[in-house]
């Protein structure tokens, strides 16, 4: 799955107490899509994280207000609030 928008939170570079590091974002998406062939303006906010050795190579350009595209895959999460969400688990951060 590829997302493309804007960074409007973050990033935020972490490590965890097992020595994986993490880089959390928000990307924000706007586009108009077709849905029953009518035009549909398409909004939406999204957590990202990238996790491992790698993570520091693909997250040290990025900055608040960067376009970029993300792939990887979605995956709910639950945080301590017991609240959930979907979460992007990315693998590819791309400049657009």
């Amino acid at each position: 799955m590829a997302l493309a928008g804007v960074i409007a939170k973050g990033p935020i570079r972490r490590q965890s107490p097992a020595g994986v590091s993490h880089c959390h974002f928000v990307l924000e998406h706007k586009s108009e899509q077709q849905e029953a062939a009518l035009p549909r303006q398409v909004y939406c906010r999204i957590p990202v994280v990238i996790s491992g050795q790698g993570s520091q190579t693909h997250t040290q350009h990025l900055a608040l207000g960067s376009n970029i595209e993300v792939s990887g895959f979605l995956a709910y999460q639950t945080g301590r609030n017991g609240a959930g969400k979907l979460v992007l688990h990315a693998d590819k951060i791309i400049d657009i």
